[in-house]
This record gives structure tokens, C-alpha cells and sequence, in this order.
């Protein structure tokens, strides 16, 4: 009974990577010469997580984001799902990404109007440009697929996936995100610079303008939603769980951090660890996609005694540490 069912998800795993090589294949039309980032994306759709993107303008973000929801169609249809960009300005209100009450005066009651946050990719562009008031209209929708309004609760499309882009801290206008909104991201990555060759290619074809509206959707909806449910059946062996929680009690410890990761980090680390695997092609999970993936994951959910260290070399370290004292 175990062999078989093994063999099941040996079968389903073996199906929706090649699933994920398609998504990743079909954003790399467009983002030139950055095949680990797009897996990262594609990692965080698979966990039903959130990605933020920081790097400065002029990257790719919002043609990645755009991209990415070309490739997905709707059930039962070749239309693409629906993509929402919200552009986050100093002005912008909570209820202009939520969705208002307006009254009706033909029949005398209150009519929900829905927000741009009511799709299934939503582009949440230059986050930090605005207030913590107006970031924090995202925290329930982020962790709970749902906005709440008044006294009612509008449920969110299954596959909703928030890219969000921010530039860097020490660009003007810009706001720091909370913690509480910087933990409802499942990673946090950069693009960066193209090399000389990419460059060069994206100057002759210009692919965000000549390819990417060209782009037809290459899976259903449905196909991620069943993609999702394969990834929480990866196989995580136990000193692996165990070591995703030590690194997440050392930041708790650690001199040099305020603030520590929670146990949604633990938790959010390992999901990513699955979906990772599955990307590689593997039913399994192995220390190298926690060492990978530790600085994406938890080095946005610590708070730095010392603004000079970098978070991410620091998390590897620990992870590097936790993961060495495992006895296989």
C-alpha cells in the first residue's frame, strides 16, 4: 500500500513539475538571463504564498508580474485569469484596494463594490510608497484570502498570488514596511542587473513590448490548485523539520537580532522547501533547498541590531550551522 501510493505521488510530482518547467519556460521569453528568480516566483505560486520583489526601477518587476498571469488561464476558457495592478501612491486610501460599501437609493441598501484586490494575480506595485495605514489593507486579505467590510466577509479567487514590488529603503518617498505586512510575505527576492549578453538582447527585441503581449496561457487555474495539494505531500524527513525550527529559535538567540523569526517562519520555510523540490523534480526535500531558501524566507522577518550586517549572509550562517549538526 505505501509502494503504491509512493508511486502515486511520484506520478504527480513528475507531472506538475513539468507544469512549473512550462511556467518557468514561458517567463524566461520575456525576464532574460534570471532562471533562479523565476523559480523563487514560481516557488512562492506553488505554496500559495506571497513574493515581494525589492530592486530598483527599471528591472523587469511589473513585466514579470504581468507575464506570469498571461500564462494562466481561466477554467474551462483560453482568456487569461485576472490581473489587477495597484499602483501604491502616498494618496492611495484603504478602501481603494479593498473595495467600498456605496449606497443604492433605487433599492435603498448598501452595495458592496469590490476593490482591485479581487483577482487572481494581483501586482502591488512600489508597496513602499505609501503609508503603513494603507499597507495595512493588505494584512487580512495577504493571510486569509478574504476582506472584510463593514460586518460581511468576501471570500478571494483560490489561486490569489500577490507580487509586490518595493525599491530600495534609501530611495526617496519611500515608506519602511511594517513587520506585521513584511511577514505575510512568503519570500523576499531580487531581480537584478541583466548580464552584458541579456542586456544586448533586450535592447534589440525589447521583449516586455515585442513577446510578452503575444503570450497565450499555457495551463489552467485548476492545474496550479492541483499542483498546490501535490506540494503539501512532498517528504520533509523529521531532522529536516527540526532544523528549519532550530534556525528560527537561533535568530530568537542570536546577539546580533532584535527581533527573531516567529514559528510562521518555521512553517512558511518549509513549504517553500517543498514546492522547491517539487521544482526540481524531487518527491523529497533536502537540506540543500533549506540553505537555498532560508535567506529568502526568513531574512525579511528579523529585525537587525546593527543595520550594517546583511541579513541574508547571516541567515545562511545559522542555517548553514543547524543543518551541519544533523546526524544522517
Amino acid at each position: 500500500m505505501a509502494e503504491q501510493e509512493s508511486d502515486r505521488l511520484q506520478r504527480e510530482v513528475e507531472k506538475h513539475h513539468a507544469l512549473a518547467t512550462r511556467l518557468i519556460d514561458g517567463l524566461a521569453r520575456v525576464i532574460r538571463g534570471k532562471r533562479q528568480a523565476l523559480e523563487y516566483l514560481i516557488t512562492g505560486l506553488l505554496v500559495g504564498g506571497h513574493v515581494l520583489i525589492e530592486d530598483v526601477p527599471g528591472l523587469g518587476k511589473t513585466t514579470l508580474a504581468k507575464t506570469a498571469a498571461r500564462l494562466i488561464s481561466r477554467d474551462k476558457t483560453a482568456r487569461p485569469v485576472v490581473f489587477r495592478r495597484i499602483q501604491f501612491t502616498p494618496d492611495l486610501l484603504p478602501y481603494d484596494i479593498t473595495g467600498v460599501d456605496i449606497f443604492d437609493p433605487e433599492h435603498r441598501r448598501f452595495v458592496f463594490r469590490a476593490g482591485p484586490v479581487f483577482a487572481s494575480i494581483v501586482l502591488a506595485d512600489e508597496i513602499n510608497r505609501t503609508t503603513p495605514k494603507v499597507q495595512s489593507a493588505l494584512l487580512e486579505v495577504m493571510a486569509e484570502n478574504q476582506v472584510t467590510v463593514g460586518n460581511r466577509t468576501h471570500a478571494m479567487d483560490p489561486l490569489f498570488f500577490v507580487i509586490a514590488t518595493q525599491n530600495p529603503v534609501e530611495t526617496d518617498g519611500t515608506y519602511s514596511l511594517p513587520l506585521a505586512q513584511l511577514d505575510r510575505f512568503l519570500m523576499k527576492i531580487s531581480i537584478g542587473y541583466p548580464g552584458e549578453e541579456e542586456e544586448v538582447g533586450i535592447v534589440r527585441e525589447d521583449p516586455a513590448a515585442t513577446i510578452m503581449p503575444k503570450i497565450k496561457p499555457i495551463c489552467r487555474k485548476s492545474e496550479i490548485l492541483q499542483a498546490r495539494k501535490t506540494v503539501e505531500g512532498i517528504f520533509c524527513d523529521d531532522r529536516l523539520l527540526q532544523a528549519a525550527v532550530a534556525v528560527s529559535g537561533s535568530t530568537r538567540r542570536h546577539r546580533g537580532i532584535e527581533l527573531g523569526c516567529s514559528p510562521r517562519a518555521s512553517l512558511m520555510l518549509v513549504k517553500a522547501a517543498r514546492a522547491f523540490a517539487l521544482i526540481r523534480g524531487r518527491s523529497y526535500c533536502i537540506d540543500q533547498d533549506f540553505l537555498e531558501l532560508a535567506p529568502l524566507v526568513l531574512s525579511h522577518r528579523i529585525r537587525l541590531k546593527d543595520i550594517r550586517i546583511d541579513a541574508p549572509s547571516l541567515i545562511r550562517d545559522i542555517t548553514l550551522h543547524e543543518l551541519s549538526r544533523i546526524a544522517y
